[in-house]
């Protein structure tokens, strides 16, 4: 390590001069074999805390993301600065795809792999046959149950650890309170771990929030500012089709290039979408919160909430996108009364009822009964119990903790066991509501905050805040009118989908 000169080599494979703040620390516990959790702010370069390391060490990195976009959108930006030793496998490749991967794995430095397939005994056979040297776990908040992005196949991430002999740990989140900290190291396993907690908090991002009588007020108000504010912009929803008919209202009511973005759509047409933003293509995004973790898009100027976040955490992950070249960017939540019902209805629908989990105790009762597994894959999974994939996942977990299920059959059937594990689960349950509906209230007390909103949204994250550069809040006399960012001066050219262009030419055709 001593030999090593990190600041030519972060110059020879990336191209920068300079580390960021905490990148180098991070880098060098981590080349030193130590275990590390890192907290920086979004748009602080985590990436390169795993990346610079993956190209240094002589085995290989292995970074856990939860998302597919993010994984693709990391390799087609090494790829073109010329690192080609990267991969991500997932669930969307064909057999082919992952087979030809599989058969030349010792090729690849760095690898990327979502938590779910990275269950799958084979994989873990074959990354520990390559041999692993550090492991990273990204968006390490999902690891914890009160985190805002709890994944429950990340709790299983310590016996995979372990499969693998050890590797070094590297556990990076951009929003982590010292609760969630603690989480991480534990569940992990990991209590020794080096900390590198930074402040996140960006001074060039001014916060406003604004009450509105509802959603035509909401809708006049993001019509306006597109048309004032010729910035990249992402408009962020609750709802997938909310998101789409914003969309459709601003295609029509602006000269603004815009798309819609959700969980719901194809992958391919998400990775387009996302492309075409990244790439200057589009100038406006109304998407939910599948879209933005990872992105790297500097010029980001507008962040605006159309819906209330369940979390602070949440809120300021998605805001954080904004200005990471350190110039003056906005934070925008419209709020009217009526919008705290949404993600009420949101948080209840996440974990499964007691009829629920009644329901499929006696499913599986009757799969042990009559010698079945359970089906292999999850959608099989999901019409066989009748709840969404989020619900499922939790009691698939919760089953797997109580010694009721493993590798997709039920191992046992006690009656004593399953009452005492139908009790444990439901509890835990009750646990979560209580804990996210104490979230949402904090979120409703920072929207009615009548001091600063800088101080008030950091106080759980950090023990000071950094001044603003610019103006830095609604409430320490933010005005639009003083806002004057650097704005696109390109000439707009609408781009047009085939549905679009057809209907064009109806409409020629009628008149």
């Amino acid at each position: 390590m001593s030999t090593i000169n990190l600041e030519k080599e972060l110059d020879t494979y990336f191209g920068y001069q300079a580390f960021r703040p905490g990148q180098r620390e991070i880098i060098e516990d981590a080349m030193l074999g130590n275990d590390v959790l890192g907290v920086l702010p979004t748009g602080s370069g985590k990436s390169i805390c795993y990346q610079l390391p993956a190209m240094l060490l002589k085995g290989v990195t292995v970074v856990v993301s939860p998302l597919i976009s993010l994984m693709m959108d990391q390799v087609k930006q090494l790829k073109a600065i010329n690192i080609k030793d990267v991969v991500a496998i997932n669930s969307f490749m064909n057999t082919k795809e992952r087979r030809e991967i599989w058969n030349t794995i010792h090729r690849y430095k760095l690898i990327y792999i979502s938590p779910e397939l990275l269950q799958r005994p084979d994989v873990q056979r074959k990354l520990k046959h390559v041999g692993v040297d550090l492991f990273v776990v990204d968006e390490a908040h999902c690891i914890s149950q009160w985190g805002h992005e709890f994944r429950p196949d990340y709790l299983k991430l310590k016996k995979i650890i372990t499969f693998l002999d050890h590797p070094t740990v590297l556990a990076l989140s951009a929003t982590a309170t010292t609760n969630v900290q603690q989480d991480i190291l534990s569940y992990l396993n990991k209590p020794n771990m080096k900390k590198h907690i930074y402040p996140v908090d960006k001074p060039n991002i001014t916060f406003n929030v604004e009450h509105l009588s509802g959603d035509k007020e909401k809708q006049e108000k993001i019509v306006s500012l597109l048309k004032a504010y010729y910035v990249p912009t992402i408009i962020y929803f609750s709802s997938r089709l909310e998101a789409e008919n914003i969309s459709a209202l601003l295609s029509l009511q602006t000269d603004r290039r815009v798309a819609f973005y959700h969980g719901g759509m194809e992958s391919q047409d998400r990775i387009i979408i996302q492309q075409q933003f990244m790439n200057g293509q589009l100038d406006a995004i109304c998407c939910t919160s599948a879209f933005g973790m990872g992105i790297n898009k500097k010029d980001l100027r507008l962040i605006i909430h159309y819906h209330l976040t369940p979390q602070l955490e949440a809120y300021i992950q998605e805001v954080g996108r904004a200005g990471r070249d350190n110039k003056s960017s906005v934070g925008l939540l419209l709020f009217s009364e009526g919008d705290i019902f949404l993600p009420k209805n949101i948080i209840k629908g996440e974990l499964p009822t007691k009829n629920e989990i009644t329901t499929v105790f006696r499913q599986l009762k009757t799969m042990y009964d009559q010698g079945q597994s359970l089906p292999t894959t999850d959608q099989e999974k999901l019409a066989v119990f009748q709840v969404s994939e989020s619900k499922w996942r939790f009691l698939q977990y919760q089953f797997e903790k109580h010694d009721i299920l493993k590798e997709n059959n039920v191992i046992i059937y006690d009656s004593q066991l399953w009452k005492e594990a139908f009790l444990a689960i439901s509890n835990r349950c009750e646990e979560r509501l209580i804990k996210k509906d104490k979230q949402l209230q904090s979120v409703i007390n920072w929207i009615y905050h009548t001091g600063c909103l800088r101080k008030k949204l950091y106080q759980d994250f950090q023990p000071s805040y950094t001044e603003a550069v610019d103006q830095c809040c609604s409430n320490c006399g933010f005005s639009w009118s003083d806002w004057q960012p650097e704005q696109l001066t390109h000439k707009i050219e609408k781009t047009y989908s085939w549905e679009e262009k057809l209907k064009k030419l109806l409409l020629v055709d009628v008149q």
